[in-house]
């Protein structure tokens, strides 16, 4: 992203599926602040509070949980929703990406790549119509 923009990421959107410790530390460090969902605590759990910092939070993921418990936080995450769901959704039932017909990094890359352009093109086309 930034090789292409010239500008450094500032803030990340992410599924909630994907939440990972490392990553959110990972990322504080580069000066990235993510927005993801914070998990509901395990039944076994000491702390009932997703959004309490737990005794083995580093600084980064205190700061993620204390982030997504704003109303702001979760209006930018609400976003998402309105841009990551209807390219999943498109690029699936439309654009054939559902499994891949090639192997290969570069292949894959190529077929990936071809289906966000038709994606962006159909998107801008409907736009500006």
């Amino acid at each position: 992203m930034e090789q292409r923009s010239g500008e450094k990421v500032s803030e990340h959107l992410v599924d909630g599926g994907y939440v990972n410790i490392e990553a959110i530390d990972h990322a504080a460090g580069q000066g990235v602040d993510l927005y993801m969902p914070v998990p509901e605590p395990s039944k076994t759990a000491k702390v009932s509070d997703r959004f309490v910092r737990r005794e083995d939070d580093s600084d980064a993921v205190a700061d993620w949980r204390k982030r997504m418990n704003t109303d702001q936080a979760k209006e930018i995450y609400q976003q998402r929703a309105s841009t990551s769901e209807t390219i999943n959704a498109e690029t699936r039932t439309y654009r054939g990406l559902n499994s891949l017909a090639v192997r290969g990094i570069a292949k894959a890359t190529c077929v990936a790549l071809w289906t966000a352009l038709a994606y962006n093109l159909m998107h801008f086309a409907s736009v500006l119509s």
